[in-house]
């Protein structure tokens, strides 16, 4: 918001690594795996991957994304509640639970994940910009009447939020929409690699409440066009739309307290 992930081995150590594709996402350098679990989920979160009151993905589900053991996930999940960045609740209903997004401890994490990449990251969120232009406009060619439902019911669903997570939630369900709309599924994948390459293998779209009213008005414009197909207008708004993201990750470059 597809797997340029996968599981490797540290010289020497046993430990498994994170191994992708990108130049942004290469492996941090961290005394072992479970450290650079828990910068990576620190670095999500403080760029609205996940939100305060939003439940991270089960323990099983974060391994699978990030290609590392479970075991290594549950250690760096208890790492952020010693740090006071979730709460974890037991039971069926339970899981980890983010209290906050940003901590002394995120400055680091950030530092070794992001802030390091800024030259590779800056491109590779233009590649997304031109790459969703695209997808736009191939939905604005392409959409069907099924299609044109779901864009609706998204667009719905996303000017009912009622609170952060909702808005979330559905401003991903849109754009999943959009992309289908392409009637392709190797776009559908290479989004999907781009995005989590951008979010540090976890690909969930960067989000951020300050922006709800832009996003909801883009939103409109970008469906409208869609169903309308108006295929260079639905790009352009799509290009623009998608600076957001990037927007998001630059303010937390940015803060005073990150290096």
């Amino acid at each position: 918001m597809p797997s340029p992930t996968g599981a490797g081995v540290g010289a020497g150590d046993g430990l498994p690594r994170l191994v992708y594709h990108a130049p942004l996402s290469e492996p941090v350098q961290v005394t072992s795996a479970t450290g650079e679990v828990t910068d990576r989920l620190l670095a999500a979160i403080a760029i609205g991957e996940f939100l305060p009151g939003e439940r991270l993905p089960a323990e099983r589900a974060l391994a699978k994304m990030l290609g590392v053991a479970r075991s290594t996930v549950h250690d760096a999940l208890h790492r952020l509640r010693d740090a006071g960045v979730v709460e974890i609740y037991l039971g069926r209903s339970g899981g980890a639970v983010i209290r906050s997004d940003w901590t002394p401890d995120s400055a680091g994490a950030v530092a070794r994940t992001l802030s390091v990449q800024r030259p590779q990251l800056g491109e590779l969120f233009d590649m997304r910009r031109l790459v969703e232009g695209m997808i736009a406009r191939a939905a604005a060619e392409r959409r069907t009447p099924d299609d044109v439902r779901q864009l609706k019911s998204g667009l719905l669903g996303y000017s009912r939020a009622r609170s952060s997570e909702d808005a979330h939630a559905s401003d991903q369900a849109l754009h999943r929409a959009v992309a289908a709309a392409t009637q392709n599924t190797h776009v559908l994948a290479m989004r999907e690699s781009i995005l989590a390459t951008i979010t540090l293998g976890i690909g969930i779209e960067p989000y951020s409440p300050s922006h709800y009213e832009q996003a909801r008005n883009e939103h409109t414009e970008l469906v409208e066009a869609i169903i309308a197909g108006h295929v260079d207008e639905a790009g352009i708004i799509a290009e623009r739309h998608f600076e957001i993201s990037r927007d998001i990750v630059q303010r937390v470059l940015d803060r005073p307290d990150a290096p």
